[in-house]
């Protein structure tokens, strides 16, 4: 595998996804566009390549995108959900009541 800097992401904008090609197999986030926000949907990435910072890096991507887009983000996924909880310095992208929710909950153990 390239290294984690060497792993490009590639916003599809047509399938709604950031991508991360990873030889033959494809690391996704999904999301759905309304109005001034981006839902993020769901994460995946190929088990052979879970736990080596991929879906942080698709992530940050999407955030990257919604900051540079001026979008609220509203984390539907649970892996972007405690990617957001743990890294304070995004959480000014959530709306006040996703805020809210995000920060009441518990934290939830995930692979990405």
């Amino acid at each position: 595998m390239k290294s984690l800097d060497q792993v490009l992401v590639t916003h599809n904008e047509a399938a709604h996804r950031f991508e991360a090609k990873l030889g033959d197999e494809v690391a996704v986030i999904t999301y759905r566009r309304r109005g001034d926000r981006i839902v993020l949907l769901h994460t995946e990435v190929p088990i052979g390549f879970e736990g080596k910072g991929i879906a942080g890096k698709l992530v940050r991507a999407a955030l990257d995108f919604a900051r540079s887009n001026h979008l609220r983000v509203v984390p539907l996924c649970p892996f972007v959900a405690s990617y957001i909880r743990k890294h304070a310095e995004d959480q000014d992208l959530l709306p006040p009541n996703e805020r809210e929710r995000l920060l009441a909950e518990p934290a939830e153990e995930t692979n990405g």
